[in-house]
């Protein structure tokens, strides 16, 4: 059932070609995985409580809208079970090629669901399908990713880095899909709510065929290369690693808590909270998450490289700390609903969350052996989405709603942190070693 595209050892040269390829491959592929991604959350934040729940209140019906939005989620763990198999019998480049396809064919879809409007329940029920089938799509897509570019790595001083380039994927995806989303507003103005948010899922489609074109292009990984030729591909890796390294698994997730619960804060729920909450400019706050993700295009791979230097574990914990406290910090700013405060806040918003994420996409596929690292890796790393990712607008509302105050969704992400820092002090780091060969797993 195995099969691989690598032919043979390659010179230097070449390997060095197929390590750009990779990368640009695995980024550009994340890119458009998120852009997909993210387009839901800020629909979710915008417009679907008004048209999937109407006789909703605006905060019950936005809870509704995070919902579905939460349903992607809990779908994700499911996707790295699937693609995690195949990933592990099959190879990094073909399980690649189909998460893409599953993720891009989804959103598009959601651009034809019908409104309450139109047929009752229904609309809200197609969205949560095609919503799962998202998060199928992007549970799949991380672990792949990250391995076709960090296992093409040619020394071992650099994997933090090379790998920290699909995590670049997210700020991407997030830029480009505010800035989709900021033009069709700008241009479709009253009509945005109606149809013009329909566009940005249509627009989907063309960017899986470039996505689809460049992963066509790649070789698989000289790592699973290797497996093939030692005859080492693992018959059942989801069991297997169950088995063998469940430590690493619930590490995985639960030093995500940081990372994930107050990103998905900063990113979706911002949108509900400040232009529904505080009355601001739907365009200003698209405006100032699109210049976060900027900063992130510098702070994620930044992050890596360090970790390169210092250890994975000992950013990773530094991140958590600074994660911790800022959200006191965040909510104190965006409170006053000043532009100037609110808009500082947000941009600075991402940077303690991207000196955990550079490094994390290293510190996770390493710890897995790599006979059962698409596996390992995925499931760690998508079951933070239901303790962490998915439930944090809905936590952050319902909070908000309960203390009718930002500082106790503060408490939440200062929560979240102390998770991280305990379970990163115990998470194994390989900075620096050799991860081509089989761990005693």
């Amino acid at each position: 059932m195995a099969m691989a595209t690598t032919a043979g050892p390659l010179r230097e040269s070449e390997h060095s070609a197929q390590l750009r390829k990779a990368v640009i491959a695995s980024t550009i592929g994340t890119t458009i995985e998120w852009y997909d991604f993210f387009i839901y959350g800020t629909a979710a934040g915008l417009v679907f409580g008004k048209l999937y729940f109407p006789h909703e209140s605006v905060a019950a019906g936005t809870l509704a809208a995070f919902g579905t939005y939460f349903v992607g989620f809990i779908a994700r763990p499911v996707g790295a079970a699937i693609f995690g198999h195949y990933g592990d019998r099959i190879g990094r480049k073909a399980t690649l090629i189909a998460t893409l396809l599953c993720m891009g064919i989804a959103t598009f879809l959601i651009a034809f669901v019908p409104t309450y409007a139109s047929i009752g329940i229904w609309g809200a029920v197609f969205l949560t399908i095609l919503r799962a089938l998202q998060g199928i799509g992007v549970g799949g897509e991380w672990g792949g990713s990250v391995l076709l570019a960090m296992e093409w790595a040619r020394t071992h001083g650099q994997r933090g880095l090379v790998a920290s380039w699909p995590q670049f994927g997210v700020p991407c995806g997030l830029f480009l899909s505010n800035l989709v989303i900021l033009g069709v507003s700008a241009l479709t103005g009253d009509q945005f709510p109606v149809w013009g948010w329909r566009i940005p899922f249509l627009i989907s489609i063309v960017l899986v065929g470039i996505g689809l074109w460049i992963r066509l292009g790649i070789l698989e990984t000289p790592v699973f290369q290797k497996l093939l030729d030692q005859n080492k591909i693992e018959k059942a890796p989801i069991a297997e690693v169950l088995k063998k390294q469940p430590r690493e698994i619930i590490l995985s997730a639960l030093l995500r808590m940081a990372e994930q619960a107050p990103f998905y804060i900063f990113a979706a729920f911002i949108f509900a909270y400040a232009v529904h909450t505080l009355h601001m400019s739907r365009d200003f706050i698209l405006a100032a998450v699109l210049v976060a993700s900027c900063v992130s295009f510098i702070t994620i791979p930044l992050s890596g490289h360090i970790s390169d230097r210092i250890g994975r574990r000992k950013l990773y914990l530094i991140g958590a700390a600074i994660t911790g406290l800022f959200g006191f910090l965040y909510f104190g700013m965006v409170d006053t609903a000043i532009p100037s405060a609110v808009f500082i806040a947000i941009v600075l918003s991402f940077i303690p969350h991207d000196i955990m994420y550079g490094p994390q996409a290293a510190l996770i596929a390493e710890a897995f052996t790599p006979r059962l690292r698409y596996s390992g890796a995925s499931l760690g790393y998508q079951l933070a989405s239901i303790i962490a990712g998915g439930p944090s607008p809905i936590i952050a509302g319902a909070l908000f709603a309960a203390y009718a105050s930002g500082y106790a969704i503060a408490i939440y992400i200062a929560a979240c942190a102390v998770v991280s820092l305990a379970s990163a002090a115990f998470m194994p780091d390989y900075t620096g070693k050799d991860i081509s060969a089989e761990y005693d797993a």
